[in-house]
């Protein structure tokens, strides 16, 4: 049975809070004329906005080092580069994630070993000691769309083989885990400020850690091998100059990141009531099955899952919730890697830096999709609502009672 539409607003999150506290910030880097990070017009004082930035994200999150970058995937090769992942190397990473973390290995020289995920649809930590091997050298935990992975197994289990922990909070800064920032639990963090994320300038990136050794790494590899003397300020530089790439992010991204940083709280905090309000409405319907979280407290709230009991059920349910003005959606700009082209095809940017081209027949097991029965079967089942800025308590009390409706016919 259908009903009339009652569209939601698009489901926005840091694009949809943007407004004079951006456009003061921009303008007085505009006025300024000084858009480079690094130096401007005064030799003596470096223009404000990336050290701003940088600062201010470090306390927010709870680490001592955090780096301005040009996207969330520079931030991602920065961070894989200054962690020692090279040619050789593999690092594990969820089957489940975004084009990035599967190219920003590639790019590296490594290998990107998929993983399973769990029903939160992120990292399996049982698949940590079971893809293992000598040439392991790191763990790329994806926090998947606002909620954590259960860092209280993944941690333990890559300390105990001596691998590195690197999260990927491009979908989830502002979320905690246990009370903590996410991002500063692990060895080295990631942020996105794309403009589909939480908090956006358009494009821009963020690299955070607790380690001296890494952040110093991090600098000269985002900044053509430099040190500069600001950074000099924050930690004496250790490491002889080497060749680096060039992923530093201008003023005026920093910016607009500055004044989105400062309301990110606001709109987590304004996702996580709107979804406590729907979850409590849909705890009242057998048989709704809820994306379980590690940490459902820390969860930043703008998408909430649920899976249907197979992937025809799940389809028209999305169809029959989309009838009513609900947005829904079962990808979300997030596709099995397995199923990509690039990865069907074992191609890279030219053959000898292709990490596949020694594995034989291609493609090779670990790279199939019959190699991950989990995944396949929670990706086709799952239905997300996403949830926006300029939601309001009546769209999330409709959403709920839409589910409800669909639930019930199709019951």
């Amino acid at each position: 049975m259908n009903a009339s539409p009652r569209p939601c607003p698009p489901p926005g999150l840091g694009s949809a809070a943007i407004g004079p506290e951006e456009e003061a910030l921009v303008l007085d880097a505009l006025r300024r004329g000084e858009l480079f990070r690094y130096y401007g017009n005064d030799p003596a004082h470096p223009p404000p906005f990336a050290a701003r930035l940088e600062a201010e994200a470090a306390t927010l999150f709870g680490v001592r080092y955090a780096l301005a970058v040009s996207s969330g995937t520079a931030a991602l090769e920065t961070i894989l580069a200054a962690s020692g992942v090279g040619p050789g190397s593999e690092v594990i990473v969820p089957a489940w994630s975004w084009i990035s973390c599967f190219t920003a290995i590639v790019r590296c020289g490594a290998r990107p070993v998929l993983a399973e995920v769990d029903g939160s649809l992120c990292l399996d930590p049982a698949e940590i000691d079971r893809l293992t091997t000598p040439r392991t050298r790191a763990v790329l935990v994806v926090h998947y769309q606002g909620a954590s992975a259960d860092l209280d197994a993944i941690i333990p289990a890559a300390r105990a083989r001596g691998l590195l922990v690197i999260e990927d909070c491009a979908e989830a800064p502002g979320a905690t885990y246990r009370g903590r920032r996410l991002g500063s639990l692990g060895d080295a963090g990631i942020y996105s400020f794309q403009h589909n994320k939480p908090m956006t300038a358009g494009e821009g990136g963020l690299v955070v850690t607790n380690s001296a050794y890494l952040y110093e790494r991090a600098v000269r590899l985002h900044d053509l091998g430099q040190f500069r003397p600001y950074h000099a300020t924050i930690t004496p530089p250790v490491e002889a100059a080497f060749c680096g790439a060039q992923y530093r992010m201008s003023e005026l991204t920093a910016a607009v990141a500055l004044a989105q940083l400062r309301k990110l709280d606001a709109i987590r905090d304004h996702c996580r009531a709107l979804k406590a309000r729907i979850v409590a409405q849909l705890a009242k319907l057998p048989g709704i099955q809820l994306r379980p979280l590690a940490d459902p407290e820390g969860d930043f709230g703008f998408e909430l899952y649920f899976y249907a009991r197979n992937a025809d059920t799940a389809g028209t349910f999305r169809a029959r919730l989309q009838q009513r003005g609900v947005a829904c959606q079962q990808r979300t700009g997030t596709y099995p890697q397995y199923r990509r082209d690039y990865v069907i095809s074992g191609r890279a940017a030219h053959r000898e830096l292709s990490p596949f081209r020694n594995l034989g027949p291609w493609p090779a097991p670990g790279y199939r999709a019959e190699d991950f029965p989990k995944t396949e079967d929670l990706t086709s089942r799952f239905v997300a609502l996403p949830l926006g800025w300029k939601y309001t308590t009546d769209d999330a009390d409709h959403i709920a009672a839409s589910v409800a409706a669909v639930h019930r016919d199709l019951a």
